[in-house]
Parts: C-alpha cells; structure tokens; sequence
C-alpha cells in the first residue's frame, strides 16, 4: 500500500502523510475508514512508530484523521474534501516557488510576497463587514 523511498531526502513521516492524503482525497479512504495502527504500518514499513505517529498528527492537524484513544486513527468526515483542497494549494504553492525561483527571488522574498498578498485580502475583507 505504501512506497517509502529512505534516501529520497524528503522525511518518511511525510511521505506517509502524502500518500494518506491522495488515498482519501481519492476516496481510496472513505470517511470513517480506519487507518493501519501505528505498530503494523511501522512493521510493514520496517521503520521507527514514532514516525507514524508524526504523520498521523499531522494529518489530524490537517483535520482528515481523528484518533480515538483505543479505538485507532479513522478518516473524518470531511476529510476528502479537505485532502482535496490541501492537495490543490500545494500544487499552486509549487508553481509558484518554482516560478519564483525562475524569476530570482529568494524564499525570504517570495515568502514576503506571499504574506503582502494575505495582509492585502484580510484587509479587503475587513471593509466589506
């Protein structure tokens, strides 16, 4: 079910978290499903549980997974539509870093845009109410 590339350089726990995402964004995962315990994915995978255990915390950050004490970690009910919408945003975040980065901004730079352009919307937001 999962891929876990080690010397990829991107964190194995986020490359759960991703492929977690695209199985519920997918419906792969549907709402009230239930993820593998932390002891048989990290088994599976043959890695650490702490590192499943941070991807599952991200993903509840995310709101697309709760845990239940006892019970295990279960897709929320709007978790598909959330995955779908986090999944949108990242895209456009890479298209713009790298259209950024083509352009010769520096990440100080283009995270500094970034943050002009949300002051400059909740401003507008602000004098519509």
């Amino acid at each position: 079910m999962f891929v876990i590339e080690k010397h990829r350089g991107n964190p194995v726990y986020l490359q759960i978290q991703s492929q977690l995402e695209r199985l519920i964004a997918s419906g792969s995962l549907a709402p009230g499903g239930t993820l593998p315990s932390v002891r048989t994915l990290a088994a599976q995978l043959r890695i650490n549980p702490n590192t499943v255990v941070r991807a599952y915390r991200e993903l509840e950050i995310l709101g697309l997974v709760e845990t239940r004490h006892g019970e295990g970690s279960f897709v929320t009910a709007d978790a598909a539509d959330l995955a779908r919408a986090s999944a949108l945003i990242e895209k456009r975040a890479h298209d713009y870093v790298r259209d950024a980065r083509q352009l010769g901004l520096k990440q100080t730079e283009a995270i500094a845009a970034i943050k002009a352009a949300w002051r400059r919307i909740e401003a507008a937001e602000v004098g519509r109410c």
